[in-house]
């Protein structure tokens, strides 16, 4: 279970990093602006999406590994 969810917060980092800095590029060239990403920017928002990723990630399979089975199925 660990791995679907980490798998799942790396790719959907990942789709956010590369969606960020394209719109971020694309703004720039269209307005013609001079920025930059600090580091500090980019390892906090690493680290916030690692904690996202982990709490949606445990909660769910936390409350399923406590359920019964034959119950879970029944309400579905």
């Amino acid at each position: 279970m660990l791995d679907e969810y980490t798998t799942l917060t790396i790719i959907g980092r990942l789709i956010g990093i590369l969606t960020g800095l394209g719109l971020g590029e694309a703004l720039k060239r269209v307005l013609r602006l001079e920025s930059g990403v600090p580091l500090w920017s980019a390892v906090l928002a690493t680290l916030v999406s690692i904690g996202i990723g982990l709490v949606f990630g445990l909660l769910p399979a936390n409350r399923a590994a406590r359920m019964d089975p034959v119950e879970a199925l029944r309400h579905e």
